[in-house]
């Protein structure tokens, strides 16, 4: 075999590397050779591999050399970029000037050992072996080849033992995916190994040298790293977050499934008691978090709302909720306590969850009124008298029923009235719907009466009042079909509304309609300010007094019935809502006089309409001789003489005529007018802030009183109230 002379060949050194190769895409190739023929390239698997140090210069000089001869062409490419590294990165060059391939032959290696066979025309390659060069990715000391079956190879971790492919037949799968392995934390127990590797000192250079480029070659990937706390953090919040019960860390299949996910998770540390220290510690930590932003973001009072809860051991749980504006004139609702009463029926239940609420929470100062349920809110004389000291108009405005549960008893009461017939059109929706032919006949009897209603019959949820009452209304709508049902159907004959069970039907759904349209603003509207519902109990009580003169006893006895109730309420809260009403910029007083003189006679009407006006001036007042958060300090005498040769801010705004437009934020309009009205603002800010009703949102339509599920009831007063309050918290997240 003819070698290249020594003198026309690029001898490699510290700092310039050649690499042999061949192929004809590089800059300074000759594309004018014809490229060999042989079996060489039966024997060379040619890999990309990334460099393990950095490039530091470019040198354009450089160029590739090639020299040919009659029987071997032998190609020497030299790499244009030159690495920074004391060692040579490539072993095959420390004895050898070149490599040679002989066009016709084995391939020829420096200290290989191979002879090389020139006078040979063909070669024998299954007596050859096949020899590669080094394997120089960093990936083969994580990873060890062993073969499978004839032609087929896979690489397996060092670590976890699990397979990749790497080759079969004459196609190698390269080393990227084993890298992903390797870099990207898949490997669990190859990070474990990290970790214990990092925390004990290298001793030998070749290891620190390895250290070092592992770590350069994985610096861009984020290091997981298990922590016992944060992972018990997490279960005690989703614990909260999702009501699952305490014990569930001690379920076989929970352990199990948590251990399948990590196995350094500490179980025996997971106990119902810890669980349950964590779930107090989570309620500890957010309960400061409200505190601090109720002392430092609320700047006026705070109304109350209480919600009676039952249990089956007959033990009450209060669920006191505080509701308030915040200085960017936004209105919040949180729960502050839940109180377990031992005897919720004796009257000072309530009284006690108040007082044990601003207790805890320091509100003595800021209480502005409270609403509650049917149950009587009962004070002792001392209790009241230590909280008249501090309450606006001396307490008058404190206590005001709930109109959620007004509204749900009315409706609770009609349809128990009524309940043969709403039994009625429940069986017959539930003969169509609970059968596949039925429901199919009942569409295309629809299709073919050409019925306008957009509407579908369902069966209602007997817990929530509002699924009944539009339960008769789709079935009212669709009456024409239910009544010719009976052709398809001779069964459906014997259960069929009659025509009078529909007319009775219409009168249910008017009566109903009239409260279902003020609950549904209570229901859909995020915590709803008090002035909306001044006008929607005047429009319920103008409808029902319009259906008592009916000539129907059916008619005119289920609205007098409902009249009753919303009269008992409009008593109550009649001055609250009132004064709230007059803070809202689109009705004022004259809306509150508007409506007392349709109401009552001339005479009580003016006796209504200067209760309210006198109780307005009175707060307007006491809030006077507040400090004003927002006033210059050299405002004192000048101030004290415009007081007295002007308008006060409430004249001033009630002379002023009511703004008339469909879609009004109030307390967007308070927010950029309160450098106008100081006083005012402050006074509309808790005012508005009155909530008329006790329960969230997705509550307003209940019949029945909320209970405390068994699992709860069991545990400890103090659990109860962290995991119920703190759950509260957490979904508004930071406050």
């Amino acid at each position: 075999m003819d070698f290249i002379p020594e003198e026309n060949m690029i001898m490699p050194d510290e700092n310039n590397i050649e690499l042999a190769a061949y192929g004809n895409n590089h800059e300074g190739t000759n594309h004018d050779t014809e490229q060999p023929s042989n079996g060489f390239w039966d024997h060379i698997t040619l890999e990309t591999e990334e460099p393990m140090m950095s490039p530091i210069q470019q040198n354009p000089d450089e160029v590739q050399k090639m020299a040919i001869s009659d029987h071997e062409e032998k190609i020497i490419i030299q790499t244009q970029t030159h690495y920074e590294d004391p060692e040579t990165p490539f072993p095959e060059f420390e004895n050898n000037k070149a490599i040679s391939y002989p066009n016709n032959g084995a391939a020829s290696y420096p200290n290989s050992g191979a002879d090389s066979n020139p006078n040979n025309e063909e070669t024998n390659h299954e007596t050859q072996p096949n020899k590669r060069r080094k394997r120089k990715s960093t990936v083969w000391e994580h990873f060890t080849i062993q073969t499978e079956s004839a032609g087929c190879r896979r690489a397996y971790c060092n670590q976890c033992k699990r397979s990749y492919a790497y080759s079969k037949g004459s196609k190698v799968s390269g080393t990227s995916h084993l890298r992903r392995h390797v870099e990207k934390g898949s490997c669990a127990a190859l990070l474990r190994s990290q970790d214990n590797n990092q925390s004990e000192p290298s001793s030998s250079k070749g290891a620190t040298n390895s250290s070092k480029r592992r770590y350069k070659r994985a610096s861009s990937t984020p290091q997981f790293v298990f922590d016992q706390d944060h992972c018990r953090n997490d279960i005690a919040r989703m614990i909260i977050m999702h009501d699952y019960p305490l014990h569930m860390v001690e379920h076989p299949g929970f352990v199990s499934f948590v251990q399948n996910l990590q196995p350094e998770f500490n179980f025996n540390m997971m106990t119902f008691d810890t669980v349950q220290g964590d779930c107090i510690a989570a309620y500890q930590t957010e309960r400061q978090s409200l505190r601090k932003f109720i002392q430092q973001g609320v700047a006026g009072r705070i109304c109350l709302s209480l919600d009676m809860w039952t249990s089956s051991q007959g033990v009450g749980y209060v669920f006191v909720t505080g509701h308030f504006i915040d200085a960017d004139w936004k209105l919040h609702r949180r729960l502050l306590n839940v109180v377990m009463e031992a005897y919720p029926d004796l009257d000072t239940a309530l009284s006690h969850a108040v007082k044990v609420c601003l207790h805890n929470w320091s509100l003595e100062s800021k209480l502005f009124s409270v609403t509650y349920n049917d149950q009587p809110l009962i004070m002792s004389e001392a209790v009241f008298e230590s909280l008249k000291l501090h309450l606006p108009s001396n307490g008058q405005l404190l206590a005001n029923n709930c109109l959620a549960r007004t509204l749900s008893s009315i409706a609770k009461e009609v349809l128990g009235n009524s309940h043969d017939i709403v039994k009625k059109i429940r069986d017959s929706i539930k003969y169509v719907t609970t059968s596949e032919p039925h429901e199919e006949k009942f569409l295309v009897l629809k299709k073919q009466l050409q019925v306008p209603s957009e509407r579908n019959i369902f069966l209602d949820d007997q817990t929530k009042w509002n699924t009944t009452y539009q339960m008769l209304v789709s079935a009212n709508e669709l009456k024409q079909v239910f009544s010719c049902f009976d052709t398809y159907d001779a069964e459906f004959n014997k259960q069929a509304p009659s025509m009078e069970d529909w007319k009775l039907v219409e009168t249910l759904c008017t009566h109903l309609k009239s409260i279902f349209d003020t609950a549904y603003i209570l229901a859909t509207t995020t915590n709803p300010t008090a002035s909306v519902f001044f006008p929607e109990v005047r429009r319920i009580q103008e409808e029902l007094s319009k259906l008592i003169t009916n000539e129907d006893p059916f008619v005119s006895n289920l609205a007098r019935t409902m009249l009753e109730k919303i009269n008992t309420y409009w008593k109550n809260c009649s001055l609250t809502l009132a004064v709230a009403v007059v803070m809202d910029p689109r009705y004022k007083m004259k809306y509150v006089e508007f409506t007392f003189k349709k109401i009552y006679n001339e005479e009580e009407a003016q006796t209504c309409i200067k209760m309210v006006d006198d109780r307005i001036h009175e707060l307007f007042q006491e809030y006077s001789t507040m400090p004003l958060p927002l006033a210059p300090n050299y405002a004192e005498e000048f101030d004290v003489y415009i007081m007295k040769n002007l308008k006060t801010q409430l004249d001033q705004y009630l002379a002023e005529p009511p703004i008339r437009v469909h879609e009004f934020d109030v307390l967007a309009w308070w927010k950029l007018n309160q450098m106008m009205y100081p006083t005012l603002s402050q006074m509309a800010r808790d005012m508005l802030s009155f909530p008329v009703s006790t329960v969230p949102c997705d509550s307003v339509f209940d019949t029945n009183a909320k209970e405390m599920d068994q699992y709860r009831s069991s545990l400890q007063a103090e659990t109860v109230e962290a995991l119920i309050c703190t759950k509260d918290w957490m979904q508004y997240g930071s406050h």
